[in-house]
This record gives structure tokens, sequence and C-alpha cells, in this order.
């Protein structure tokens, strides 16, 4: 869908433009907006693609979507980020979560965050 094609857009950015950007010093609150924004991203993916792992969780197409955006812009302005800079920690934190395998750790934390449909 063009939704989660949007969001995986901002989690591609390229490792140049990480390399580019220094890390930003964020908050334990703008981290976890970060880590579970990162994480909605990837499991509204797996269920795109019909990832069965992924299908456990809640649809995170339109709430999931929504957390991210809002997190994103959140933190963005709070913390005095570019574009680039935010794009390179989503994908830092996408990163992470997929090469520890830890979604399934995190998923119950974040699913807290989301607010009542």
């Amino acid at each position: 869908m063009i939704r989660t094609a949007i969001a995986f857009a901002l989690l591609a950015a390229s490792t140049i433009a990480a390399a580019q950007s220094p890390a930003p010093q964020l908050s334990m609150d703008h981290r976890m907006l970060l880590r579970c924004s990162a994480a909605f991203a990837l499991v509204a993916h797996g269920q795109e693609t019909g990832d069965a792992a992924a299908l456990r969780y809640p649809d995170m197409s339109q709430r999931g979507r929504e957390f991210f955006v809002r997190g994103s812009a959140q933190v963005m302005e709070e913390a005095g980020l570019d574009r680039t800079q935010i794009e390179a920690a989503l994908s830092a934190e996408a990163r992470d979560i997929s090469e520890n395998g830890t979604i399934e750790e995190i998923m119950p934390v974040c699913l807290n965050l989301l607010p009542a449909e």
C-alpha cells in the first residue's frame, strides 16, 4: 500500500545521509517514540506481505501509521532534528529491531502507546 510505502521510504534513509548527519542527542521519550514508530512500520510491512508473525498484531495500517507520523514530527520539533536526521534515527531503530529480532519484546509496550480506536 502507498501509506506503508511512505513510512518505509522514511525508514530507508541512505547510509550516505545517515553518515552525513551527526547523531542527535535524544531523550528516552524520543527514543521510545522512534523505536515504536519503527516497530509499527516493520509490523505494517509484514502485515502487507502476509507475514504470519506480523499478522498476530492489530492492524497497523491506520493507527500505527498515525503514531509514526505524529511521533516523528514530535521528535523532529522537540529535538530540533531535520528530515535527514529523523530518517537516519528511524532507520537506525528499524535496523536494530530487525538485526536483534526484538520485535516481539517491543510490540507489547508500543501497543500500549497507541491511542484507543
